[in-house]
C-alpha cells in the first residue's frame, strides 16, 4: 500500500499540532533527543510537556502558540507511509492551509469539545469542500476538559454533523479524544469506553490511496528537463495511471505523438513508473518537452480548453475585479489568464451569498467564476485527477486564490 497524504486543519488552538506529536511519541516514532529537546522547550516555557513543538519549532511560534507555516510529516504505521501536513488554523494564514490541502488525499477536522464550531471550523471545513476532499476524519480533541463526557460528545458532534451537512461534507468517521493525554489516538481510551469508533490511528489507517490510482489514464506533467550526456531527461511526477517503456504518449498542448524509449529511476533500473513516483522518462524521437508539457496516452487525454468554470477562494488582501490579469497555474503548466465573469460571491464562513453577477472579489470570500487562459490548458475532473483539477491565481508572483474546476 502506498503513502498517503492528509492534511490536518481546524480552528487555531484546538490542537493539530498537539494531535501530531502525540500521535509520533504514541507510536515510538521519536528519537530520545527529540523527546527531550520538547521537554526543555517546554521547560524554558514553564510548561508541561508540549507536543505541539514538534510542528511548532519556530521560536516565534512557540511565544506566539500558534502555527505560521504549512509543515510535512513523515510517519509510518503497521498498515502504510503518511505524509502529515499540518495546516495554520489562524485567519491570517488561511494562504498556508490551501497549500497543504491542495496537497492532500484526505483530511482530519479537528474541534475543540470545549469550543465547539467557531469561524476557521467552518472556514477549513468549507475549503476542504470546495477543493474537492472527499475523505474526512471528524475529531473531537480535548475532551478531557469536558471529563469525558458522552453527552457533550454528542452534543458537539451534532453541531459539527449540521454543519457539514449544510456544506455537503460527509465524513467517514467522528471520533472523541485528547490528544493531549493520548486518549484514543493509538490505543482505545478506557476513560471513552462509551466511544463505539476506531481509535484516531486506525481511522487513518482505513482511508483509501486516491493517488494510487493505476487503472486510470497516465498523466504525467512535466516538472524539469534535463540534458545527461545524450539524454534528454523529462522529469515529473505521475499523477495518475501507469508509464511504460514502449507506451505510445501523446504530449499537450502542441499534440505531438512519440513513444517512450525509457524510464530513468535514481540508481534503479524499470521499464515501469506508477502514480505518485517522481521519475524521469525518454522519448524515442527528438521531440522538445519543457515544464508545463503534460504527458497522456495518445487517444485518452485530457481536455485542453481556454475557458474554465472554477470555485475559487480569494486570499489576497487586494480584491480582484473582472478583467484584471493574473496567471493560473494547474500542476506545472501556467498561463496568463483574467476573470471573465463572477457569478456568485460568498462569505466563506457563514455561506450568505454577498452578491449576484458581481464584478468584483474581496478578501476571504468564495465566489463562482468564469476564467480565461490565454492558451489552452489541460484539465481533468478533479474527483479523478486531483492534481488537473486544482489550480491557483497568482499575481506579482504571490498566490492569491486557490479553486477547483467545475465545468469546462
Amino acid at each position: 500500500m502506498g503513502a498517503l497524504s492528509f492534511v490536518i486543519v481546524g480552528h487555531v488552538d484546538h490542537g493539530k499540532s498537539t494531535l501530531i506529536g502525540r500521535l509520533l511519541y504514541d507510536t515510538n516514532s521519536l528519537p530520545a533527543d527529540k523527546i527531550a529537546e520538547i521537554k526543555k522547550a517546554s521547560d524554558d516555557l514553564g510548561r508541561g510537556t508540549e507536543f505541539a513543538y514538534l510542528l511548532d519549532h519556530l521560536e516565534e511560534e512557540r511565544k506566539q502558540g500558534i502555527t505560521i507555516d504549512t509543515t510535512q510529516v513523515f510517519f509510518k504505521s503497521k498498515v502504510r507511509d503518511y505524509v502529515i501536513i499540518d495546516a495554520p488554523g489562524h485567519v491570517e494564514f488561511v494562504k498556508n492551509m490551501i497549500t497543504g490541502a491542495s496537497q492532500a488525499e484526505a483530511a482530519v477536522l479537528i474541534v475543540d469539545a470545549e469550543e465547539g464550531v467557531k469561524e476557521q471550523t467552518k472556514r477549513h471545513s468549507y475549503m476542504l469542500a470546495m477543493l474537492g476532499l472527499k475523505q474526512v476524519v471528524v475529531a473531537i480533541n480535548k475532551m478531557d476538559l469536558m471529563d469525558y463526557s458522552q453527552e457533550h460528545y454528542e452534543k458537539i458532534k451534532s453541531d459539527v454533523a449540521e454543519w457539514l451537512a449544510s456544506i455537503g461534507v460527509e465524513p467517514v468517521v467522528y471520533l472523541p479524544m485528547s490528544a493531549k493525554d493520548g486518549e484514543n489516538i493509538a490505543s482505545r481510551s478506557d476513560k471513552m469506553a462509551w466511544a463505539d469508533c476506531p481509535t484516531f490511528l486506525e481511522s487513518l489507517d482505513s482511508l483509501k490511496n486516491i493517488s494510487l490510482a493505476n487503472e486510470k489514464s497516465l498523466i504525467f506533467p512535466i516538472q524539469d528537463v534535463y540534458k545527461i550526456d545524450d539524454k534528454r531527461i523529462n522529469a515529473g511526477r505521475v499523477e495518475a495511471g501507469v508509464m511504460k517503456k514502449g507506451d505510445k504518449i501523446k504530449i499537450l498542448p502542441d499534440g505531438q505523438v512519440t513513444t517512450i524509449r525509457s524510464i530513468e529511476k535514481f540508481l534503479e533500473e524499470t521499464d515501469e513508473a506508477c502514480s505518485s513516483e517522481c521519475v524521469g522518462m525518454t522519448t524515442e524521437d527528438s521531440v522538445f518537452l519543457d515544464r508545463g508539457n503534460v504527458v497522456c496516452i495518445a487517444g485518452n487525454e485530457p481536455v485542453l480548453t481556454d475557458t474554465i468554470s472554477a470555485n475559487i477562494f480569494w486570499m489576497s488582501k487586494k480584491g480582484v475585479k473582472v478583467g484584471d490579469k493574473m496567471t493560473l497555474r494547474c500542476a506545472t503548466q501556467g498561463q496568463p489568464c483574467k476573470i471573465e465573469s463572477i457569478s456568485k460571491r460568498i462569505n466563506s464562513s457563514t455561506l450568505e451569498v454577498i452578491a449576484l453577477d458581481s464584478d468584483s472579489i474581496e478578501n476571504l470570500e468564495v465566489a463562482e467564476v468564469v476564467i480565461k487562459t490565454k492558451k489552452p490548458i489541460a484539465i481533468k475532473d478533479f474527483n479523478e485527477v486531483q492534481e488537473l483539477g486544482r489550480f491557483v491565481l497568482v499575481r506579482d508572483d504571490n498566490t492569491c486564490a486557490g479553486g477547483i474546476v467545475t465545468s469546462i
